[in-house]
């Protein structure tokens, strides 16, 4: 009589059993997903605890975002020993400003004529630079205090009083921020703070980090970049002192500057486009740029007329978001070249002024 076998090594009990299981993870599977979907994500969680519209959800996003960077307060000490200087950079105020989609390239205008060439470009551009775009009948300090000596360079800033900042010199509430590095005197500087403005001028050169220079003069031991380095990589830790103008706003908490003035050699294509396209230029109230024609600047590529379309169209990016050029001066001291030639009755250096008319 044959041997009868366990009902356990059956084939059908078998099936039961795979049945079994694969129904158990159907259910932890789907049990799983609906936890993953009732649970609010913690970026989108934040936004709607602080009343904002929650982040779009991956793949929808059509710009990347630029993060915010997390605030460093930074406080100067006077060279006295025991005595702390009231601090430069005061707390940021609660739920900072948040920055605005950043824009990856500029809009190029134009060609100047059907058949791009340099003497149209360079023309449309020289002629932009030497005309004023709106009037302005006090241009600096000493014209308000009736006196006539006047700085080596005319770092003009307009102080009719139909635009803000006279108002808030009188009131003791300006910010200037002054990007050089060292071969420029600091007469504007001190005649700004000496008004009582609240004055930090970025200097790589200088020794110590911070310096504070009376009641309202910092030098700070920085260089202002169209980029942050990146400590990954080897080259840009020489670099750790060089970082974007919307980097030190962070780190500063300040949320405006009344006046930009930069003499930065030739960077100021690179880093006016920076602020552009991340719209810092939007916190600020007035310009005073030097701006150099001799070459092309840091990092800027292409053939001659190429690169003078593509100044003039960062140009007219200021005058799209409102500034308006209001004083102009050609420095005769300096070599009259223009992309290494000697044409077009141009200098090598123009020191450019905008006041941003909707700043308030």
């Amino acid at each position: 009589m044959p041997k009868e076998r366990p009902l356990w090594r059956g084939s059908a009990f078998r099936l039961c059993l795979l049945s079994a299981a694969l129904f158990l993870c159907l259910q932890l599977g789907m049990r799983r997903s609906w936890c993953t979907e009732d649970k609010p994500r913690p970026a989108a969680a934040a936004a709607a605890a602080a009343g904002r519209a929650p982040p779009p959800a991956r793949g929808t996003e059509q710009h990347p975002v630029a993060a915010a960077g997390r605030r460093r307060v930074t406080y100067v000490r006077s060279g006295r020993r025991g005595s702390a200087a009231p601090g430069c950079c005061p707390l940021p105020p609660p739920g900072g400003r948040l920055r605005k989609t950043v824009k990856w390239h500029i809009e190029l205008q134009p060609w100047a004529s059907p058949t791009p060439s340099l003497d149209n470009e360079a023309l449309r551009f020289l002629k932009y630079i030497s005309t004023s775009q709106i009037s302005c009948e006090h241009t600096n300090l000493n014209s308000l205090r009736g006196y006539s000596e006047t700085a080596k360079k005319p770092w003009s800033i307009c102080l009719d009083e139909r635009f803000s900042l006279i108002h808030r010199i009188r009131s003791k509430q300006c910010r200037l921020y002054s990007l050089g590095l060292g071969n420029d005197g600091n007469q504007f500087e001190t005649s700004m703070a000496n008004s009582g403005c609240e004055v930090h001028r970025f200097d790589p050169s200088i020794k110590s980090a911070h310096i504070q220079e009376g009641r309202h003069l910092w030098y700070h031991r920085l260089s202002i970049d169209w980029r942050d380095p990146n400590p990954a990589i080897a080259a840009h830790k020489l670099h750790s002192n060089t970082k974007k103008l919307g980097t030190i706003l962070n780190e500063f908490g300040h949320q405006k500057i009344d006046v930009l003035k930069a003499d930065v050699e030739s960077a100021e294509w690179k880093i006016l486009e920076n602020l552009i396209l991340e719209d810092v230029v939007e916190q600020i109230g007035q310009l005073v740029f030097e701006v150099h024609v001799h070459w092309p600047g840091f990092e800027v590529s292409g053939n001659d007329s190429t690169v003078v379309r593509y100044w003039y169209s960062l140009l007219r990016e200021l005058e799209l978001k409102d500034f308006r050029l209001f004083h102009t001066y050609k420095d005769l001291s300096k070599p009259q070249m223009f992309l290494k030639k000697e044409a077009f009755n141009a200098s090598s250096c123009y020191t450019l002024s905008w006041v941003n008319t909707r700043w308030k």
